[in-house]
């Protein structure tokens, strides 16, 4: 009996913590999981940078929205410089013409005078040196510097455009219908038809 309660005495070395036991055992935690990698958990690295690339993500997509915009402003900007570039163009011509329009209402009434002139011309009547004559360079230089042109020559090939055959002459020497005789000249200014050429025109004999 001796011997056996001996054996319910208590071992000393049974005070000592053993590894794994104890309140510093329960401190570390619970290990992990089975099949769960301790490589898996995120870290304050991988959450930064997970917001910064949303963030850039997001600046990306900005930044190619206001480069749209830009690109169609800046084709707006071209075609309305070309829109108005030939708006100009075109109001520039038409100004030109009915500048042109304005001087040929002027200058009309004075075509009877140069048809005196040119009559007074063929028939001798213009002396240089003379009074009349000065009228007569005057009056052509001042209807010249204002544009005016005269056409209409003999040897000329017929334009019903410009010429206003008032004479037909058969003729056998010649192939195409030409000026014989001008009656009165022609005259334009710029693009704007004065007065059509009228003339005497030999035609081809059949």
């Amino acid at each position: 009996m001796a011997k056996k309660d001996f054996d319910n005495t208590p071992d000393p070395g049974d005070d000592e913590v053993r590894p794994g036991s104890g309140s510093e055992a329960n401190a570390s935690g619970p290990a992990p999981q089975d099949g769960q990698d301790e490589s898996d958990e995120l870290t304050v690295d991988d959450i930064l940078g997970t917001a910064q690339n949303a963030d850039a993500a997001a600046e990306d997509a900005e930044d190619a929205a206001i480069a749209d915009l830009e690109t169609q402003l800046l084709n707006d900007l071209k075609r309305l410089q070309a829109e108005y570039a030939n708006y100009r163009r075109r109001t520039e011509e038409q100004r030109a013409v009915e500048i042109e329009r304005a001087k040929g209402a002027a200058i009309k009434a004075l075509l009877p005078v140069l048809d005196d002139l040119d009559r007074a011309e063929k028939h001798g009547d213009l002396d240089e040196g003379s009074a009349f004559a000065a009228i007569a360079e005057k009056l052509r230089g001042i209807t010249g510097h204002m544009g005016v042109v005269s056409y209409g020559a003999v040897g000329d090939a017929f334009d019903p455009q410009q010429h206003e055959a008032i004479v037909q002459v058969p003729n056998p020497a010649v192939t195409e219908t030409t000026i014989l005789e001008v009656v009165e000249p022609g005259y334009r200014i710029g693009s704007v038809e004065l007065r059509p050429a009228k003339v005497v025109v030999a035609v081809p004999a059949e």
